[in-house]
Parts: structure tokens; sequence; C-alpha cells
């Protein structure tokens, strides 16, 4: 026993010392690998933020733009990337941010504005800024070109940016800001946080003041689009940008030639929470002069078949002034040429006080196939006597040959044959005026839209939209269009 444990003994010290070797190697090419990887990150910094405004100080709307560039020898996943640009909320409003611009397209960018978890001199808020998925990656030296944004309040009022901390009014070219900070998976990579932070030194070191999250990304496939009206104005250049017209000028339904721009509006969504809602005012002292009447549409046919979904609300009084005009509050696709042979049209039309001969409060649903009322069979419709005062989920879902009208998931009416839409329709809202049945002292009403959805080729839920626009929503994305472009 005692030879064989003395015959082991060189043998397991020989074991231990090549055990011992590989490991100080492995340690020892670790530290060099990591050495060389951390020398490479040292020279420059994984991420580069790029930095121009486009408003002064004191304006209506805060133009930030950002361009973010690899400086890394790898790729760059942009959904990895999240940036924050600080600024200090005035007057105590809630803000708002759209995006503007972009060459990586609006749908693929995310936005959220939230309070700092340790607010600082010039920085109680942030904006931050993330990516989805679809967004792709930057190559190494690459550059995610600008991405133009806007930054507001949501009552729409002036704000100062001089003691916001990443504003800088010198800055009217595209200039490398500290004062902007750029995450990768969590970790400061790139400037200077308010409460001293600074940039790690390389991928994965997350600094201990760095509290960045990307929110979980919502997952968008093909043939969606969704809004929840995150806009300045009725004059945001966003609107065109993402596919939308404000109806100004002639022609009708109702009191001809009185559509206006005055009455569209961004309010806060609905009661009062994050983000905001369209508003239509029509506005009326019973004569043709005194009337504003306001409509907000799709600018081409977007819509044919699948499921098309909006938070709507609907009013059973004026906001002001007396009660009793034959108001008309509707939501509807419609053909682009009403002269088309394949004209179709599918409305709501909600007239708390009635109109066209009839008493209300009445709900309209109706399929057409021709604009013109004096043929035969130019629609179907049903009408539902209710009063639908306050918030309503809209549905209108043709599929198989069927469109069917639902409200807060209880169908109302289905229409089929050739009723059924034949070509692309554009999306509408309005408010306006049957007629005028008496004059006095102005009087207005409201119509709001908290958001919208539609899935292409798709029969949908009011429940499964809801969630779609839930998830987006908790994501930061405000607009979304995977449609095929035409």
């Amino acid at each position: 026993m005692s030879r064989r444990r003395n015959s082991d003994s060189p043998r397991r010290a020989r074991n231990a010392a090549v055990l011992v070797l590989l490991v100080c190697l492995l340690v020892a090419g670790g530290v060099v690998f990591h050495s060389l990887w951390r020398s490479g990150e040292s020279e420059a910094p994984v991420l580069t933020v790029r930095y121009r405004t486009g408003a002064p100080a004191t304006t209506t709307v805060a133009k930030p733009w950002v361009e973010v560039i690899n400086s890394s020898g790898r790729p760059v996943d942009l959904r990895d990337v999240t940036l924050r640009y600080y600024y200090t909320a005035d007057g105590g409003s809630a803000y708002g941010s759209n995006c503007v611009q972009t060459s990586l397209g609006c749908s693929y960018i995310t936005q959220t504005t939230d309070r700092a978890g340790r607010p600082a001199p010039h920085a109680d808020h942030y904006l931050q800024i993330g990516f989805t998925a679809a967004a792709g990656s930057l190559a190494p030296g690459k550059s995610s070109e600008g991405i133009g944004l806007q930054l507001y309040r949501v009552d729409h009022k002036r704000l100062n940016q001089s003691d916001d901390r990443s504003f800088n009014a010198k800055d009217t070219t595209y200039t490398p800001s500290k004062l902007v900070t750029a995450y990768l998976d969590g970790a400061l990579v790139w400037g200077e946080e308010p409460d001293g932070g600074t940039a790690a030194p390389g991928p994965g070191a997350a600094s201990s003041a760095s509290s960045a999250h990307r929110p979980a990304a919502a997952t968008t496939p093909a043939g969606v689009l969704f809004d929840d009206f995150d806009y300045t104005g009725a004059d945001d250049p966003a609107l065109s940008a993402h596919g939308w017209e404000v109806r100004s000028g002639e022609g009708g339904p109702g009191i001809k030639d009185t559509w206006s721009a005055k009455g569209v509006s961004f309010p806060a969504g609905e009661d009062g929470r994050a983000g905001q809602a369209l508003q239509l005012r029509a506005v009326t002292d019973g004569t043709a002069q005194g009337t504003r009447q306001s409509e907000f549409h799709r600018t081409g046919p977007t819509v044919l078949t699948g499921t098309l979904v909006a938070r709507v609300y609907f009013s059973d009084g004026p906001a002001s002034g007396s009660d009793g005009d034959h108001v008309s509050q509707s939501f509807f696709t419609i053909s682009p040429d009403h002269a088309s042979s394949k004209y179709s049209e599918l409305d709501y039309e909600y007239m708390p006080n009635g109109g066209w001969g009839v008493l209300g409060p009445r709900l309209d649903t109706t399929s057409w196939r021709s604009s013109d009322l004096s043929s035969v069979g130019d629609r179907v419709t049903r009408s539902r006597t209710q009063k639908l005062g306050g918030w309503h989920t809209m549905v209108i879902t043709s599929v198989d040959g069927v469109t069917t009208y639902s409200m807060d998931g209880q169908r109302l009416f289905s229409s089929s044959g050739g009723y059924f839409p034949r070509e692309r329709m554009s999306i509408n809202f309005s408010a306006w005026f049957i007629d005028l049945p008496f004059k006095g002292a102005p009087r207005a009403w409201d119509m709001r839209v908290d958001w919208l959805y539609y899935r292409s080729g798709k029969a949908l839920s009011a429940k499964d939209a809801e969630k779609a626009v839930a998830a987006y929503a908790a994501s930061g994305s405000h607009y979304v269009d995977t449609l095929p472009k035409s």
C-alpha cells in the first residue's frame, strides 16, 4: 500500500502542475483577450450620440434631433440601444413626444417621457428613445442618421428649454453631446448622467448610476396600422409624415364649405391618462357664416378587408352653449373617388339629437355600394336608438364577404353581397351639422378618438385589439405602420 501511494505521488504532482498551468494559461489568455477588447473600447466609446436643435429656447415645441453612431468594432443591434434626453417639466404639465422624420422609419422608434428617479438640476424628467427589432443593426462606423423628434407640453402651452439639461441653443448642426446619454443593454456607454454617472469603459460594464431599462417590445406583424394621436396640433408635420390630413375648405356633407382645421386638437387621452386623443370640435351659431365643421382622415386609401378598431368618445350634449343641434359624429371608411364603379363605404354615424327628419338619439351603421342616393340599393343600414355619451370601442370587421359592426364587444349589424368592400378606402373621423335648426349664441360639440388600430385581412375581437394597443403603449410605440407600400 505504501509503495503504491509513493508511486502515485509524482503522477499526482505532475497532474496538479499541468492543471495549474492550464488554469494560468486560460486566465492569462482571458486577461489578454479582455484587455485587447477593453483597450480598443478605451480609445473610442461603443456609441457616440450627436445632437442638434431645431427650435429656439422659448417655443411651443422642442425639436431635438439625435444621431447614433456605432463607434465600436462590432455590429450593434439597435433594439439594445436606448437614449435619454433630459429636461425640466414646466408648469407641472404632462409632456408628449412624437417622431417626425427618420430614415429608419418612425414606426420603429419608441418614445417614453418619465420623471427622473433621482431628479437633478435641469433634469427632473427625461425623454427616452428606443428602437424596435425591425430597426435592424448598425455596422461598425455606421450611423442611424438623423432622428427628428418633437417634445411638447400636452396642454400645448409654451415651454422654456433654457433650463433643460440636454438642450443647447448653439447646437444648430450635429455636434457630439455628452448631455444626451446612450445605453447598450442597460449599460451607460455614452455621456454623463445628471447625477454624475459617466460612460462605462466597455460593453456590459454597467454604470452603477444607470437605471435605463428597455421596455418590452410589442409584437408587430405585417399589415398593421396603429396610432394613439400624440401630435402637437393640426399643423404638426408628423401628421402628413404619418399619412393623416386635416380637412379645410370646400365640400359637404352638412353645411358646405365650412371645414376648418381650427376644430382639430390633441388634448390628454381618455380619463386624462397618459397619452393624447384626437378631438374634433363642431361649432355653430345657427348660421352658415358662424359654422365650423371638423374632419380628420387618411391622405390615401388604406383599408380593405380585415378589422378596423377605434376608441371613440361620443357627446350627448354640447361642450358649451344650448342643446338641440342636429350634429353628426362619424367614424367611417370611404372610396377616394365617389364616381368609382367599385365605390365602397362603411359608416358609424351617431346623432344625439337625431337628423334627416328622425328623432334621436340614434346610431346608424351603414354599408354603401354607391354614392348616388337616387340609385336603387345604394346602401343597407341599421339604426339603434340609444344614448351613447362616453367612450366606446367601435369595430368594423370585413372578412369572408361579410362586414360586421360591433360596439364594446356587442354585434350591432352585418352586411354582405354587393355591400362588401370592393376597393381600398380611406379612414375618416368627422363632426358636422346635418342642418341648422335654430340661430343663437355659439355652441360647441366635441368628438374624441383615443386610438386607432387596423389589422389587414384578419378578423380580431375588440379584446384582441385592445391587448395589442396596450402592448404598444407599454413599449412606447405611438405610431406603427407595417401596411404594404402602394
